[in-house]
Formats: structure tokens, C-alpha cells, sequence
């Protein structure tokens, strides 16, 4: 289990947009997946179909948290889109996949019903990165084993090295990191190594061969001080994605796909309060 359950009536997202240009188009981005029910699917409507970036895939597993890990992953500029945790392989096609973050949620991996990771993930041939309960379902679908902790870890903490791995290249052997969770897991899965600990977790971030990688911690908040180093070093040092893409960019080829669709044809735009 990680996160902390959302016990409030559902309501209609709502989305903060920062001043930063980068940040707001990108949360116009995932307003606009939301409302075209692009998420998992595509448009029929006889749009022209996306460009073709190189980037990463967000599972949501119902984190709090998805649309900040998303927002990081854009801050190093690296294009994402968050799916939910059903999609298909087919349903990412669009996208140059090039790795796949698993978000962290409120579920523990033996919750009747429990969303699983697509059996796919493990078989697609790029890095992916387990964030809390996404950890914790790496580890129970490979073969570890996850258990309830004796003592829930909820707030900072700090994870020591056991070895050097890429995806903390750059940090001291200690990191402050914030932790959520109630579930831990015990032996990691075949292949897999302890790379990180903390007092409480043993296994608090675990790696194998293959590029696959977990942490029992969140690095998307800001109570991790160094968390956007970290995704970074997935993006950039494990993806091998170069941090070219901006929102900018993304405008730029949307206005370009419009012109194209449209021709001579003339197009109503609703800004802001406009929609």
C-alpha cells in the first residue's frame, strides 16, 4: 500500500496552472486527454493524428501524485502522457516509447481487485520505474515478496546506498526522501538487487539487469529535495532521452497540425474562460 487513500466525495478534476509556460501548457495537455477521452485511446473524428515524439508513459494506479511526475518528467524536458493502468500495448503506439513510469497508489497489491501493471510493461524492452506502489507491483509480479510493514512509513526519511546505481548518480550515499506507505517489500524479485534502504525498508529502491527499477519513496514532491535528479536520471541517463522536447515545441507543432487539417477553412478558438 502507498499514498494515503482519498476518503472525499469524487469530484471534477480541477488543475492549478503555475505561471511557468512550460508547466501551463502542459496541464492544458492533460485537461484536454481527459475531455477528448484520448486517454488509453485515439480520436475517430478524422483529426490528423499526433506527432510522433520519443517519451515516456505514466501509469496511473491512482497516485495523487501522477500529474506532478508528469509535470517533472516535463520540467526535464521529456515528453510524457500519463494512461491508465489497463492500457494496451496498441494504445501507446503513438508514442517513440523509450521508458514507462508505474505511479504509486492507494491500493496493497493484495486488495481484492487491485489494478496490476499490463503484462506488457516487462516485455516492451525499455526502462521502467516503480514509484511506491508501483515498486511493490514490480515485486509481486516477478516473484518477490511484499508484506504489510510493522511500522508504516509516512513523512521524511533517508535512504542509504547499498551500491552505486545510475539511477542516483550524483547524490550522496544518504538521501532525504518523503515516504508513503504501509506495505513493504521483503525479498526482492529474481535478479533484482537492494540497491537503497532506509531504517524501516530494507529494499526502499531495488534495480535488475534488465533496466527495471523501483523506490519506496516519492521523488515527484517537493519534500524530496533531490527527486527531479532522480527522474532525471531515469529520463536522461537510463531512457537515453536527450531533453529536447518543450511545451513550446508542442504548440508550435499543434498550431502546424491545425494548417494542415484546415487549409483555407476557418477555425473558432475558445481560450480560457472561452471553453
Amino acid at each position: 500500500m502507498s499514498d494515503e487513500p482519498n476518503t472525499a466525495p469524487p469530484q471534477e478534476p480541477t488543475h492549478r496552472v503555475s505561471t511557468s509556460g512550460d508547466v501551463e501548457v502542459s496541464t492544458y495537455l492533460e485537461i484536454a486527454q481527459e475531455r477528448e477521452g484520448v486517454r488509453g485511446e485515439r480520436r475517430q473524428d478524422g483529426a490528423l493524428p499526433p506527432p510522433r515524439h520519443e517519451g515516456i508513459a505514466i501509469l496511473d494506479f491512482g497516485s495523487q501524485y501522477s500529474r506532478l511526475i508528469a509535470r517533472r518528467v516535463r520540467e526535464n524536458h521529456v515528453y510524457c502522457e500519463i494512461f491508465p493502468p489497463e492500457v494496451t500495448r496498441e494504445a501507446v503506439e503513438h508514442l517513440d516509447l523509450r521508458g514507462i513510469i508505474l505511479s504509486g497508489g492507494p491500493a496493497s497489491v493484495y486488495d481484492e481487485g487491485a489494478p496490476q501493471a499490463p503484462a506488457w510493461v516487462f516485455d516492451a524492452g525499455v526502462p521502467v520505474l516503480g514509484i511506491c506502489y508501483g515498486m511493490q507491483l514490480i515485486a509481486h509480479q516477478l516473484g518477490g515478496t511484499v508484506s504489510g510493514a510493522s511500522v508504516r512509513e509516512y513523512g521524511h526519511a533517508v535512504i542509504r546506498k547499498n551500491e552505486r546505481s545510475p539511477l542516483f548518480d550524483g547524490l550522496d550515499d544518504e538521501i532525504p526522501v518523503w515516504m508513503s506507505h504501509g506495505d513493504r517489500i521483503d525479498d526482492a524479485p529474481p535478479g533484482f538487487r537492494s540497491v537503497a534502504s532506509s531504517e524501516n525498508s530494507p529494499i526502499a529502491a531495488m534495480a535488475n539487469d534488465a533496466g527495471i527499477y523501483g523506490i519506496q519513496f516519492h521523488p515527484e514532491v517537493a519534500h524530496t529535495p533531490q527527486g527531479s535528479l532522480i527522474l532525471r536520471n531515469f529520463s536522461h541517463g537510463i531512457c537515453g532521452l536527450g531533453g529536447t522536447w518543450t511545451a513550446g515545441n508542442f504548440a508550435a507543432e499543434t498550431v502546424e497540425r491545425i494548417r494542415a487539417q484546415v487549409g483555407d477553412g476557418k477555425v473558432i478558438c475558445a481560450l480560457s474562460g472561452g471553453v
